[in-house]
């Protein structure tokens, strides 16, 4: 299963449109997260600045409060009662009490410490001295507001404001105080709004809390944290981020309850950072929200923009690349051309389309014309061949002929030779000729089986051996004792030696030498041709193999034949699997021709029997009825003439018309039928033969002109037994005379 990421890799063009756009979003989001951090910053500065002048209108209410204490204490100092007797003075605090809310007790403190009045009668005598408010009061002698303490007389949470009573004489006679209810004092400050989650706090010069909103009663008395002192020892100077016992962050603000001279106290109140930067970060989260929504749907712009401006095009562009490679060139990638680059590409490319499609129609043209050319070659070479074969079939014939009913003239004997001789070297000219344009064309089919090699040698050598008995040359054969087995058309096989020994004969001198040495090697065999002849320069070695190659022809070399022998070894042996080489060390150094075939492992085939005796001709005895039809008059008349000579029965036609009407009345055991008639051709004659009761069971030999492998495969459907081209070998036709039973015999 594909893995869907793969999608978003950076070798696709949309991928990388999406990285762009990315990339230049990136700034954007840079700038939103840096100006939500601006404005977090901007709106704890903010309150900062509000929260110290909240904690300062928060220290002026209680320092106010504090301020109204110590008047009430000036007054009573100034009061003549208060030193006067006990009862009296304590009935002066008590209504004094009576007349003050938030107090719980005034007093007088004697200089030893002991209180002797009290607004609240004492259950017990009660001595200050050691308190620090008392002993500041008489030692500063002035008015002290004093720690927070729990009351000894009215046992709550307090703090003592003390003011000393100086005579006249400036001594200090006593100290007045005033004990105010802690609880009483954050009445003060409730009126000031704060944030939920706020904190608002006094504590004293020690650090304890004499007020706390909210939760007082838990906190009063409790030491604030290290660094609350370390705030609290200097008021009004910068803010202090805490986080408290609850685990909430606040931002804190400090300053001092009145002057040094009033109180050492130091209100602070912190409000949760949360709450100051709630609006800020809101702010941030819809930006960030905003800009992750743009992100988005730019993205996904790019996306669906990527695909439709480019990918789809680009696509188009693969598909349109492909079919032009398949060879569909009419192809059109059917983009609108524009300015821009994938339009500028689809120009391009259609164009390079309309470009190869014309030159592919220009090449198939050319392609055509080449073939219909070719095929006009080979009609040509076909109908030359045709044309060159007729004459000579009654040449051939002729000189058989002579041979044959003048054995004992030596002269005619050895004229009918020279003649025969000319016929097959004339013939060899023109079936070389037209199987370098079969192999060079690939049309010639192989029809291979498991041969011995040295079998092969023999009989191209027996072929050969006219030439080289004609030049006295010097031939060996040097074969290995065992089969030499390869696979291969033994025909074929018989054609490449041949043609190399018959170019060894011919460029060899007269009374020269011929080693034709067959040998295993690597895997393969080796036939190596050797002669002591005129050898060849590099030049000719490099080319020898090529059409029409040939060295320099001179008089004495009459047979030097087309240049076509050797180009159609070469490609009779490539078509086997093997190759063929040439070497020579210069002129007059001879020549040396290599062939290599591989060896083929399997057994040969079983060899056919020959036919039983009684099966050919020579075991009748009685002569065949045979009907010979040409329009070659002198062929004809030849023929005749031979097959009369050999006690055959002939009868002539000239027309295929004609040789109808002649066979039903003549009954032929065999038809010599030429195929190039003049009314209709002989395959129709031998089809209209077949079709006849009279004549169906007649040997049907075909002798003409053509010899191409299509020809002899449709004279072969036609009906025909036999297909001899012309000239016909006239042992070759005996031969399948000698087969033929006569209807005498078959009845």
């Amino acid at each position: 299963m594909p893995d869907p990421l793969t999608k978003f890799r950076l070798i696709s063009l949309r991928s990388r449109l999406m990285l762009l756009v990315a990339l230049a979003i990136m700034p954007l989001a840079a700038m939103t997260v840096i100006n939500g951090i601006r404005e977090r910053d901007h709106a704890i500065r903010v309150s900062e600045e509000n929260l110290l002048r909240l904690t300062r209108l928060a220290a002026a209410n209680e320092a106010q409060s504090i301020e109204g204490a110590r008047q009430i204490l000036v007054d009573l100092a100034s009061v003549p009662e208060l030193l006067g007797p006990k009862e009296r003075c304590s009935a002066l605090l008590a209504d004094v009490l009576e007349r003050n809310e938030g107090y719980v007790n005034f007093g007088l403190i004697q200089p030893n410490g002991e209180v002797t009045c009290s607004g609240v009668p004492l259950t017990r005598p009660v001595n200050l001295g050691d308190r620090t408010h008392f002993q500041r009061a008489v030692s500063e002698r002035r008015f002290i507001a004093g720690d927070y303490v729990f009351g000894r007389v009215i046992r709550k949470h307090t703090i003592n404001l003390t003011y000393p009573v100086i005579d006249r004489q400036g001594a200090v006679r006593a100290v007045v105080f005033a004990a105010l209810d802690l609880a009483e004092l954050d009445t003060y400050i409730n009126e000031i709004s704060l944030p939920p989650g706020s904190v608002l706090a006094t504590a004293d010069g020690r650090g304890q809390l004499i007020s706390r909103r909210p939760d007082p009663e838990r906190w009063l008395g409790t030491s604030v944290p290290a660094v609350m002192r370390a705030g609290m020892s200097k008021p009004g100077g910068p803010s202090l981020l805490v986080r408290g016992d609850d685990g909430v962050e606040r931002l804190h603000a400090f300053a001092r309850v009145g002057p040094p001279q009033l109180t050492d106290y130091t209100v602070s109140i912190g409000v949760p950072v949360e709450s100051i930067t709630s609006a800020a970060r809101r702010d941030q989260m819809m930006s960030l929200m905003a800009l992750a929504s743009t992100t988005f749907l730019a993205l996904l712009a790019a996306w669906l923009a990527g695909d439709v401006l480019i990918v789809q095009r680009v696509r188009k562009l693969m598909h349109t690349a492909a079919d032009i490679t398949a060879g569909k060139l009419e192809a059109r990638s059917g983009i609108e051309y524009g300015r821009e680059e994938i339009g500028n590409l689809a120009k391009a490319l259609d164009e390079m389309a309309a470009a190869l499609q014309k030159k592919e129609t220009a090449r198939s043209l050319a392609e055509r014309e080449l073939r219909a050319a070719d095929q006009r070659k080979d009609e040509f070479l076909a109908m030359l061949a045709h044309e060159l074969r007729n004459p000579l079939a009654p040449i051939s014939t002729g000189a058989h002929l002579l041979k044959l009913l003048h054995s004992d003239d030596a002269q005619i004997t050895q004229t009918c030779a020279i003649i025969a001789r000319q016929v097959e070297h004339m013939t060899s000219l023109v079936d070389d000729l037209l199987d370098v344009s079969r192999v060079t064309r690939g049309l010639v089919s192989l029809s291979t089986q498991a041969l011995d090699l040295r079998r092969v040698v023999e009989d191209a050598a027996e072929q050969v051996r006219p030439l080289f008995t004609t030049r006295r040359h010097r031939v060996v054969l040097d074969l290995p004792p065992g089969p030499a087995i390869v696979k291969g058309d033994h025909k074929r096989l018989v054609q490449v030696i041949a043609n190399l020994l018959g170019n060894a004969a011919k460029y060899t001198p007269e009374g020269g030498h011929v080693t034709l040495r067959l040998a295993p090697e690597d895997g393969q065999f080796v036939v190596t041709i050797v002669d002591d002849g005129i050898g060849m320069d590099p030049a000719l070695v490099a080319r020898v193999f090529d059409l029409f190659t040939q060295a320099e022809r001179t008089p004495d070399r009459s047979q030097g034949g087309l240049g076509l022998g050797l180009p159609l070894a070469r490609s009779l042996v490539e078509l086997h699997g093997g190759s063929v080489s040439a070497y020579s060390a210069g002129l007059g150094e001879g020549s040396t021709f290599t062939v290599r075939l591989p060896r083929f492992e399997e057994p040969l085939a079983g060899t056919v029997p020959a036919p039983p005796a009684a099966e050919r001709r020579g075991a009748h005895g009685e002569p065949l009825r045979i009907l010979l039809v040409d329009d070659n008059q002198d062929a004809v008349a030849t023929l005749q003439l031979f097959l009369q000579a050999a006690g055959h029965v002939v009868e002539a036609a000239f027309r295929a018309g004609e040789a109808l009407d002649a066979a039903r009345m003549f009954r032929p055991d065999a038809c010599l039928l030429d195929i190039g008639l003049p009314d209709f051709d002989g395959k129709e004659l031998a089809r209209r033969l077949r079709a006849d009761p009279l004549t169906s069971g007649a040997t049907l030999i075909a002798m003409t002109g053509y010899g191409r492998p299509q020809d002899r495969d449709a004279a072969l459907a036609a009906g025909f037994d036999h297909y001899l081209v012309k000239p016909v070998s006239t042992t070759q036709l005996a031969q399948i005379l000698a087969t033929v039973r006569p209807a005498s015999a078959q009845s």
